[in-house]
């Protein structure tokens, strides 16, 4: 008998209801469209259903549901680049940073310092973009981005401290 014990996942239901908010964040904002956020909400749960009886432990389960969501917005952008479909909420123009060379990342400053951010994050390049909103918004240690990204989570911290610091550079 081993010295420990794994602890089995909880059923399907439970692990939907204490996730399904975190998870709808980061689509949300990884997306920036609420309707395919919606639809890669449902698609990261319909795999997660399909493949749940094959996880071994309740311990990987968030980052390995992470993983399927990141995967997801993955595969969605390079399908769009792929077919030259890709959408542009915005114009170049307003992708520009404000007045002065100086993007407003004050989120106490109204929506305008939320658009800001979201357009930087945006910006950002694809694991240092996941790994900064995982770490941030979802608040998941760098070992669960490490696990979601595939990476070690040296790699992880190095990303999310990246990004931070491309962020700061636009300030």
């Amino acid at each position: 008998m081993p010295a420990f014990s794994l602890k089995l996942p909880p059923p399907f239901e439970e692990a939907v209801k204490s996730m399904e908010r975190e998870i709808m964040r980061f689509l949300v904002r990884s997306t920036g469209d609420r309707d395919d956020a919606m639809d890669l909400f449902q698609e990261t749960w319909l795999r997660a259903y399909r493949a749940y009886p094959t996880l071994q432990s309740e311990d990987g389960l968030r980052p390995w549901v992470f993983r399927i969501a990141s995967n997801l917005c993955r595969n969605r952008a390079r399908d769009r680049m792929r077919r030259g479909r890709v959408i542009a909420s915005e114009s170049v123009d307003d992708a520009r940073p404000a007045a002065g060379g100086q993007a407003c990342f004050n989120l106490n400053g109204g929506p305008e310092g939320a658009l800001h951010l979201k357009r930087a994050i945006a910006r950002l390049p694809g694991k240092q973009g996941q790994a900064l909103m995982m770490r941030k918004f979802a608040g998941l240690e760098y070992t669960e981005i490490a696990d979601a990204l595939e990476c070690s989570a040296e790699s992880a911290r190095a990303s999310v401290y990246q990004a931070l610091k491309k962020l700061r550079l636009e300030e």
